[in-house]
């Protein structure tokens, strides 16, 4: 059995030894020299087999379990189990929350990956104490860590990466790492990203739209400051610096309030659904004309707005789910900023 086993441990290699044990182990079932059911050695035959700690063995039959590689049977020992992941990429997706907007780039993802990836779907909620739990205990997993960092700091405040967060991605090999929607400059090593340009883009967006939004007096921007899950301040900035450079009046709101003080020819900049919610039912209820008394701009695109006949101004989240797959199907190590798009419908 041990004979079988063609396990290289490469004493120079910077790679943990327990990582080198699960690659030799899978490496043998893909080439058939392991049958799908056969017994492997157990943790205390192969440490000595090897001269290795049965810690270090251990945690590599841990992870081999984990990933439904091999299947333990209680006074029996360890068999390899059924071998659909073996030739798939194993991914590891970790969104900050499960919106309707990041939920639309993970489908993309993994139906552009199709069967060539078996991917496992992880949520911090804007989290670091989740973040760092969710990453620590899957590092060395996966074959490639689909990242996206949004982060609140105690002020709930939003905040793009922290040094802890840094650190901790420092520790996963740059040719496994993507990261998605949100990006760091500075992070050392040749790494893959799909990231928007959140100052840049609103703006770009606005100037777009400019001749109907000249029709209003006033531009309103509702953003949420102390929301669960912060949005970028840059999103703010670039708002800000629209405004000034075309000579408009505009406020910035922290929500939409119950009884607004709704003025004609104002038009509404909304990031949170539950604010665009409120506005057009508070718009509907003092009968304003829609694109006519007041405008209405939504951040991030959904099906229902669409239906709604809602303008937005949004990412491209299929894009950015498909650009993450093709860099991993390719192995491609790019920075890419995503398509940012002005979809003008009957509310403006």
């Amino acid at each position: 059995m041990l004979q079988t086993l063609n396990i290289q441990i490469n004493e120079q290699s910077r790679v943990p030894k327990y990582k080198q044990i699960v690659d030799s182990i899978i490496a043998d079932i893909s080439k058939g020299k392991i049958q799908v059911g056969e017994k492997i050695p157990s943790i205390n035959e192969l440490s000595e087999f090897l001269l290795l700690s049965r810690d270090t063995v251990e945690k590599a039959y841990k992870l081999l379990k984990e990933r439904k590689i091999i299947i333990s049977v209680k006074g029996k020992g360890y068999y390899t189990a059924k071998t659909d992941l073996i030739s798939k990429v194993n991914v590891f997706f970790l969104v900050n929350k499960p919106s309707t907007y990041k939920m639309m780039i993970y489908n993309s993802f993994v139906n552009t990956m199709g069967v060539n990836g078996h991917v496992n779907l992880f949520i911090y909620h804007c989290d670091q104490t989740l973040f760092k739990r969710s990453l620590e205990r899957n590092l060395g997993a996966y074959d490639y860590y689909v990242i996206m960092p949004h982060f609140r700091d105690e002020n709930s405040n939003h905040v793009s990466f922290t040094d802890e967060v840094l650190s901790l991605l420092e520790q996963i090999p740059k040719d496994q790492l993507i990261i998605l929607d949100n990006t760091k400059p500075n992070i050392k090593g040749d790494y893959g990203s799909i990231y928007q340009d959140f100052q840049k883009d609103i703006y770009n967006a606005l100037k777009e739209g400019l001749e109907k939004i000249r029709k209003y007096d006033k531009i309103i921007l509702v953003y949420p400051r102390k929301s669960v899950n912060p949005y970028p301040r840059r999103i703010l900035h670039g708002f800000k610096q629209f405004c000034i450079e075309n000579d408009f009046d505009f406020e910035v709101l922290d929500e939409i309030y119950d009884d607004m003080e709704l003025q004609s020819k104002d038009v509404y900049v909304t990031i949170q659904e539950r604010d665009l919610v409120n506005l057009v039912r508070q718009v509907r209820a003092k009968k304003l004309a829609l694109g006519k008394d007041i405008g209405i701009i939504s951040y991030n695109e959904t099906p229902l707005k669409e239906l709604l006949g809602i303008t937005v101004i949004s990412t491209d989240f299929k894009a950015m789910g498909e650009s993450a797959a093709y860099m991993v199907l390719k192995n491609k190590k790019e920075k890419v900023k995503n398509v940012f798009k002005y979809i003008e419908r009957n509310s403006l």
